[in-house]
């Protein structure tokens, strides 16, 4: 699964697709990749459309593992753009109270996490179902990936060539390389602000920020699927010392995770 276009391109084109369906306005391409089965698709822009997407595939399929690809933003300072990051559990940072101001300053009425806000903003845990308890819920931030499928990504990371250079000679100053572990998180705004990175870094210890995979974790949570998630970091979300830099690494980023994506399939257990 990725979010659009560019970043599914590479998956479609390795894959051998032996029938498309159209399910709900978004096209599956059913096939095989690298010995698997696999169902390729795109969950559209942001945490509804990713959700939505995910059950309609969980409802049709049965589904063993949901691998995604695509882009991000960088959030650890220790990182790059190229980099492609493979955290260890993700959480949805932009599920929030907005607090009242106060004389003393910003006092939420209620909150689910231990988190410090961004201003008025204070990150809370998602409602999920309590297992074993229909119809009542609990909060949880962080929604861990897959424990096989985390391993085998550590293992094959350290052998995969990352491109440096898009196809119009634009080249990285550094050689893009591969971080398995760590945090990610996931909201619906595009985040392209330096204050509002540092503090998802002092808050979170985020690897990266995107707007889908926290969506997918939450659903694959509800059905038990195991998922983990590959994010190239396209830019710095607002990091960088100029412009931001999304449009002239993004094809290169989308690449760099789906060649992670390939090398891990191959290392996967099949079937």
């Amino acid at each position: 699964m990725s979010a659009f276009e560019t970043e599914l391109v590479a998956l479609r084109a390795a894959a051998k697709i032996t029938s498309i369906q159209v399910v709900n306005g978004r096209t599956w391409y059913l096939g095989t990749l690298a010995g698997h089965k696999v169902v390729l698709l795109l969950s559209g822009y942001s945490m509804v459309n990713a959700a939505m997407t995910t059950q309609a595939l969980l409802d049709r399929l049965p589904i063993r593992t949901i691998v995604f690809s695509g882009i991000a933003g960088g959030v650890n300072p220790g990182l790059d753009v190229g980099d492609v990051t493979v955290p260890a559990q993700w959480g949805n940072y932009q599920e929030q109270v907005f607090a009242r101001e106060t004389p003393t300053g910003f006092a939420p009425a209620r909150t689910t996490t231990t988190f410090g806000g961004f201003g008025m903003m204070f990150p809370q845990g998602t409602s999920v179902t309590v297992r074993g308890a229909p119809d009542s819920l609990e909060r949880r931030f962080w929604f861990p990936v897959d424990t096989l499928a985390l391993r085998i990504a550590r293992e094959v990371a350290a052998r995969v060539p990352l491109a440096r250079c898009t196809t119009d000679t634009n080249c990285l100053p550094h050689q893009p390389r591969v971080v398995v572990g760590g945090n990610g998180v996931s909201g619906p705004t595009f985040v392209d602000n330096a204050a509002y990175r540092e503090w998802s870094w002092r808050t979170f210890r985020a690897d990266a920020l995107d707007m889908e995979t926290a969506a997918v974790a939450v659903v694959a949570h509800e059905h038990r699927v195991p998922y983990i998630a590959f994010r190239s970091l396209s830019d710095l979300a607002g990091g960088e010392t100029g412009d931001n830099v999304m449009r002239t690494f993004g094809r290169l980023a989308a690449a760099n995770s789906a060649t992670v994506v390939m090398a891990f399939l191959q290392a996967f257990p099949r079937r």
